[in-house]
């Protein structure tokens, strides 16, 4: 077990090639547009809107189509059921998620300059933890949103949790929810390290390691 530890130790110490280098910084590149296109999109589809209502939250504001009118038809029609307004006061995410991407943004540019093959899997691992703690977060604020309705509401409806992901019918409206453009760069961002990762763990020249053998014989 000790020498497949220092294996391991060495192996994840190794210094990124020249291929891994360029992948990381252009996976660090690729953010960029996370901070202009949106990560997510909410339409709105009913027999008095057949154009439909859209929604797209950005990292760091929430933004109606129709050059921002959707926004307020929205919240005049969650007012009539009871539902707190959408406003960027009530999204705190909002306020840290620009920062949260800005840093692995730098973290990455580091690991293409001076990384291994450990810089790359830390910052897989601060990327799993925030894209898992992001998804919950957004599904408890419209847990949070769906489930407390005023009961003086013109309109009454069952508490309901707006889809994350996918569809679902609330009242008269179809809500459909899907990631949007710096969703899908997120994911480019992650093949690019990934990348990053293989060219060096497997570089040319170098026997692969088998973290489940040993030297002797190759038992465990």
């Amino acid at each position: 077990m000790s020498d497949r530890y220092q294996q391991m130790t060495a192996v994840l110490d190794r210094p990124l090639t020249s291929r891994s280098r360029i992948l990381v910084v252009v996976a660090a590149l690729v953010l960029i547009p996370t901070f202009f296109a949106p990560l997510w999109r909410m339409s709105f589809l009913a027999q008095q809107y057949p154009e439909g209502l859209e929604l797209y939250i950005y990292s760091h504001s929430l933004v109606g189509g129709d050059g921002g009118n959707d926004l307020t038809e929205i919240n005049v029609l969650n007012h009539y059921i009871g539902m707190a307004e959408l406003s960027e006061e009530n999204f705190s995410e909002l306020k840290w998620i620009p920062l949260v991407i800005g840093l692995i943004g730098v973290l990455t540019l580091r690991a293409g300059a001076l990384g291994s093959l450990k810089s790359i899997v830390d910052i897989v691992m601060i990327c799993v933890y925030f894209a898992g703690f992001s998804l919950w977060s957004f599904w408890y604020k419209l847990n949070y949103y769906g489930k407390h309705l005023d009961p003086r509401a013109a309109v009454q409806v069952e508490p309901f949790t707006p889809p994350v992901f996918g569809h679902r019918m609330v009242g008269q409206f179809e809500v459909w929810s899907f990631p949007a453009l710096a969703t899908y760069m997120f994911l480019i961002f992650g093949l690019l390290l990934l990348g990053g990762f293989w060219y060096t763990w497997h570089r040319p020249g170098e026997k692969m390691l088998d973290p489940l053998r040993t030297d002797s014989g190759g038992k465990q």
